[in-house]
């Protein structure tokens, strides 16, 4: 994803976001934003590796179950 945004926003767009940014916001403002937004990122990154934990979580149980029943199964047999 980064490389198709580098490859349609060149130096130009980049410098005019940059002075729109800071005529908005102004310089005082830009350090804070960045700050939550940094925040923000990490929280994300934070909840996507916690469900990608979560799934896998998931997945070891079923093999667990799975091999709790062939067992159960097993001694039932002998």
């Amino acid at each position: 994803m980064n490389t198709i945004l580098l490859g349609i926003i060149g130096g130009q767009e980049v410098l005019l976001i940059l002075i729109v940014v800071l005529l908005l916001f102004g310089g005082k403002k830009i350090p804070e934003l960045m700050k939550g937004l940094g925040k923000g990122i990490n929280e994300f990154k934070k909840a996507a590796n916690e469900s990608e934990v979560g799934a896998e979580l998931k997945d070891i149980k079923k093999e667990i179950n799975s091999v709790s029943k062939d067992i159960q199964e097993t001694t039932r047999l002998q």
